[in-house]
């Protein structure tokens, strides 16, 4: 088994700085890279930003995509997300419509994978396999016919996972298609007060940053960092 985890962060060196690397010698830089070089895991979500927009659904409580302006957060983050996979049990990578697709293209980027692109409905001007779900409304999320072969096993990346529709339908697609979930990726699962997620939990490899202090903050829906945005204090999103 080759850990992620351990080496996201050397494969992002080696990609970057030598396109005609091989993927075995990204790999070999990499195992030299560890956690203790990084800050703290999960220091990022203090990045993320509480609902100030009051014509957006009540439902929509925080913005996590505020730490995705920070590059450090964004690789920290995606890299914290892949600690529990094996690089050679994933082939590709599918971002969910629409912020799943920032982090899913961050993560295939780490792995060197291609990126499949979930699309809600309307959205892709080619042939597609639909799913209907509700997610406090009826909505469709599709995926492209060709997109690939059966067997291709798929890491399922998302920002969020509440009450579980949404990763239910990418599901579906997923093997609807002939295709295996290899995992689901995302930055929080709300499992306490939903049951589809946690079942969701129990049936696939699952992934999330938020470590056991912090989840009881994410299911009452406020985060004790949140008192620096209200105190003004938060500073700008953008940030090396």
């Amino acid at each position: 088994m080759v850990p992620i985890g351990d080496l996201a962060h050397g494969l992002i060196y080696a990609m970057g700085t030598n396109r005609t690397a091989s993927r075995e010698f990204s790999l070999t830089v990499a195992c030299n890279c560890t956690m203790d070089e990084r800050r703290e895991r999960s220091w990022y979500l203090s990045l993320m930003a509480p609902r100030t927009n009051g014509q957006v659904a009540e439902i929509v409580w925080l913005d996590p995509s505020r730490l995705y302006c920070s590059a450090q957060a964004l690789q920290d983050c995606a890299t914290d997300l892949l600690e529990p996979f094996d690089v050679n049990e994933i082939d590709v990578v599918a971002g969910i419509d629409g912020m799943g697709l920032i982090l899913g293209a961050t993560i295939a980027t780490i792995l060197n994978k291609g990126c499949l692109a979930l699309w809600k409905k309307g959205r892709i001007c080619v042939q597609t396999e639909d799913e209907d779900y509700v997610c406090k409304t009826e909505k469709c999320l599709t995926i492209r016919t060709d997109a690939f072969p059966e067997g291709t096993r798929v890491l399922l990346v998302d920002q969020w996972m509440e009450g579980g529709g949404t990763m239910t339908a990418a599901i579906n697609l997923v093997e609807r298609m002939k295709g295996k979930v290899a995992g689901i990726a995302v930055i929080a699962i709300e499992y306490s007060k939903h049951p589809k997620s946690k079942e969701i939990m129990e049936k696939y490899k699952c992934s999330h940053v938020i470590p056991p202090h912090l989840q009881p903050q994410i299911d009452n829906h406020y985060l004790e960092s949140f008192k620096k945005f209200e105190a003004g204090d938060a500073g700008h999103a953008c940030m090396s």
